[in-house]
């Protein structure tokens, strides 16, 4: 196996074992409580490493709802994953602690005390010195946790693929909303402006001007019919950019285009295969990763579950790439 160098999570030394999933081979995929990988159900973050956290709201949606229903159909499809990444060539659960530390709780009629209370659960993970990996939920979710990342990190970078940029100002003249984050994180001080990153934007706009903000604020994009001309060199230039400064990653499933991922709130043509975005997400490999999310999960409108067992192996990936933080 890769040795991962100078890591950037903080391995707890712990006399007890590293949690594992249970064993395919002594308990069948079908057996026992769903929980993510079949990892044990730790909500202790001072035990962990890495806490895999549900965030089941969706009262930011704007179009078709269920991303609440995420998490819980997540977990049920990630029975399927094995413990082994020969990509990436590493056992993260042999490498971390890792665990599933349940849901964080939520108002589903109020999205500015969900946002209180996303942020102060977060605080107990982060203090903890944990790695939050949350599962979504709608995209409005990334602003209570990127305050709770720059309570304790300061400003961020920002590796963000999606189909939207997430930057318009309103919806119904509220601020609020899975359409609004990244502009609110920037308005709040919580990232980086020289260091954010949108990959996989496509589709149309209201208007000439929406993408203005985030010209004004230097945000750097590549577009998805940008990344099907000139592929993943494109993209690993722009990674350039964030050397060894602190950053997110938020991924919205609706970057995969409905064929693969049909099972999110605002479907968008022309977007990513699912080949194509497991190998985006490995390209972030050896970045100073403080936190990940994956988002825009709507169980109602999947299609066999095949959404939610890629939003798992996306997952999983993530978890991987926290083997490989360096400062």
């Amino acid at each position: 196996m890769k040795t991962t160098g100078s890591a950037v999570v903080r391995r707890k030394q712990l006399s007890e074992p590293h949690p594992a999933p249970l064993n395919a081979l002594d308990y069948p995929r079908f057996e026992g409580i769903s929980t993510l990988f079949r990892l044990p159900y730790v909500p202790d973050a001072s035990k962990l490493d890495v806490a895999l956290i549900g965030v089941p709201f969706d009262g930011g949606t704007s179009y078709r709802n269920g991303p609440r229903m995420g998490p819980r159909h997540i977990r049920e499809q990630s029975a399927i994953i094995r413990p082994y990444n020969p990509v990436l060539d590493i056992k993260p659960f042999s490498e971390l602690r890792v665990g599933d530390y349940g849901d964080l709780p939520i108002n589903p009629l109020s999205i500015e005390d969900t946002y209180e209370k996303v942020t102060a659960g977060l605080a107990t993970v982060l203090e903890e010195g944990c790695v939050p990996i949350c599962m979504g939920g709608d995209h409005s979710i990334l602003l209570p946790i990127l305050r709770a990342i720059h309570a304790v990190h300061g400003p961020v970078g920002l590796v963000h693929y999606d189909a939207h940029s997430d930057t318009w100002d309103e919806y119904w003249k509220m601020k609020y909303s899975h359409g609004t984050p990244v502009r609110r994180a920037i308005e709040e001080g919580l990232l980086d402006e020289n260091c954010i990153l949108q990959v996989g934007l496509r589709g149309q706009l209201y208007d000439i001007n929406d993408m203005d903000y985030a010209r004004e604020h230097n945000i750097q994009w590549i577009t998805a019919e940008q990344f099907h001309e000139h592929g993943m060199p494109l993209v690993r230039e722009k990674l350039k950019m964030f050397g060894g400064r602190k950053t997110y990653f938020t991924l919205d499933i609706d970057v995969v285009d409905p064929a693969f991922a049909p099972g999110t709130g605002t479907p968008q043509v022309g977007g990513l295969s699912s080949d194509q975005i497991l190998r985006l997400v490995r390209e972030l490999k050896g970045l100073h990763l403080v936190g990940c999310d994956l988002v825009e999960v709507s169980p109602p409108y999947d299609i066999a579950g095949i959404t939610s067992l890629l939003a798992a192996n996306l997952l999983f990936e993530q978890v991987c790439l926290l083997c490989f933080c360096e400062e």
